[in-house]
């Protein structure tokens, strides 16, 4: 069954120029929701079920389908096989408003329903439906370009031959490893990156596939933005009223709109959370990391310092960068291919050399080293920083700083280091009640508490 399209524009914050997507229009009968009579007349059962007693208006809000010609037939066809009965209304006194219950009959039909999934959610969209927006809205399809960049990273002290390795990492839509001492801005970057590719996509609440559940969207990793308003399409003549079908263009409920996924993960990544996680008891599966990072950026931050090898994380991964598809098994062996539309980025603060070899390297589009920051960029990172934190800046206060804390002690300089020492100095000032300054003794006190000393 095809996907019902109309075309729109996504809202962006940022001057990057954005692809034309398409929102899906509500299903005007079951055949165009893409799911099985059987799939929601056992959807609709358990919702009952679990609710007790409830209205047509609510199992709309439930199912995010419409009541006309969907779940009006589902209803039809559960009261007809006496699975469900009316004991009233609730405000009002059409359909929608008639309260529904499991019966005696239907309580047997829905414990061998619950056998086969416990998923009481919004109904799910099928696969082929996923995979034809998920093309539409790729984040490949987006252009950065010198002065977006420039823009995106402006209130940061980032090198000018910075940005220019940065904008066609962005613009690949592939693959980036970003290397290097700590505190250097590497999640910065990162997070910078996600800002730019900015623009809105539709991410579906669950995907079906054979009858099977995988649960998409995720309240952590996908802000909502306002939903798109129903256009309505007026008559061409007084005369003519609207066909029922073309009157309005109302959205799928299924879809939410949200702002492209930034997916972060860190040292708590196993190999387990990359695959289709499967609830034994509730029979439903969870999206990877990675399908719920599709038309955005999925971040491993802290590369390297995961609960699993990098070897096996790295093979994992060797498929999906190479072809742009991953493969997933269900647990009835069967493996599904869903599109890795991912801008991947490894961040790592230890030694590329003892972290992968030039197999995977060679998979990864780019490869960018982010250096400790020059003394002169060192420089107009504290007087950022003593600016947005109003402490007065001093040139001699920093050379006493880089001299004493730095050069005495054979300390790099971080681009970190300015944002946690004006800090310290404020914690410092507040504790004597004397105002913040970069004297000597507020730096000294500052370094002697940020700093570990080296034996």
């Amino acid at each position: 069954m095809s996907l019902r399209l109309h075309a729109f524009t996504p809202t962006t914050n940022t001057s990057a120029p954005q692809a034309q997507s398409a929102l899906p229009t509500q299903p005007h009968s079951i055949a165009e929701t893409g799911l099985g009579m059987g799939f929601l007349i056992d959807l609709i059962l358990k919702i009952i079920y679990f609710h007790g007693n409830i209205t047509g208006q609510k199992l709309e809000a439930y199912t995010k389908l419409p009541f006309l010609n969907v779940i009006d037939k589902v209803l039809e066809f559960l009261k007809l096989e006496e699975y469900v009965d009316i004991i009233g209304a609730e405000g009002g006194f059409s359909e929608r408003s008639f309260q529904y219950v499991v019966a005696n009959k239907g309580r047997l039909k829905v414990h061998e329903v619950l056998d086969r999934s416990q998923y009481a959610g919004p109904a799910p969209v099928p696969l082929e439906h996923y995979i034809t927006m998920l093309n539409q809205q790729s984040v490949g399809n987006i252009v950065i370009d010198q002065s977006t960049i420039r823009q995106a990273f402006g209130h940061l002290i980032v090198a000018d031959r910075m940005l220019d390795k940065i904008g066609p990492a962005a613009n690949s839509a592939r693959s980036l490893f970003l290397y290097g001492p700590p505190g250097n801005g590497k999640t910065t970057i990162a997070e910078g990156i996600a800002n730019m590719l900015g623009g809105n996509i539709l991410i579906p609440y669950a995907v079906e596939v054979d009858g099977q559940i995988i649960k998409i969207f995720d309240p952590l990793n996908h802000k909502v933005i306002t939903q798109p308003e129903v256009t309505q399409v007026k008559p061409s003549s007084p005369f003519e009223a609207p066909s029922s079908t073309a009157s309005t263009s109302i959205p799928d409920a299924r879809w939410v709109l949200c702002k492209r996924p930034q997916v972060v993960v860190g040292g708590e990544l196993i190999m387990e959370q990359l695959e289709l996680i499967f609830d034994p008891i509730a029979k439903v599966y969870e999206a990877p990391f990675q399908m719920k990072a599709n038309g955005g950026l999925f971040l491993i931050d802290d590369f390297g310092r995961q609960r699993c090898r990098p070897q096996d994380l790295l093979n994992r991964w060797i498929v999906p960068l190479e072809k742009k598809v991953d493969y997933l098994a269900l647990q009835t062996g069967k493996k599904i291919a869903i599109p890795f539309d991912v801008l991947i980025i490894f961040s790592t603060n230890l030694s590329p050399k003892d972290l992968v070899d030039d197999a995977f390297l060679r998979r990864i589009r780019h490869k960018i080293e982010v250096p400790n920051p020059s003394p002169n960029e060192y420089r107009e990172i504290f007087k950022l920083v003593c600016k947005a934190k109003q402490i007065p800046y001093s040139d001699e206060g920093l050379r006493y700083l880089i001299q004493e804390h730095y050069m005495k002690t054979g300390r790099d300089l971080r681009a970190c280091h300015p944002r946690d020492l004006c800090d310290q100095i404020l914690d410092e000032a507040k504790y004597r009640g004397t105002s913040p300054a970069m004297t000597r003794e507020l730096i000294d006190r500052a370094c002697e508490a940020y700093f570990v000393k080296l034996a």
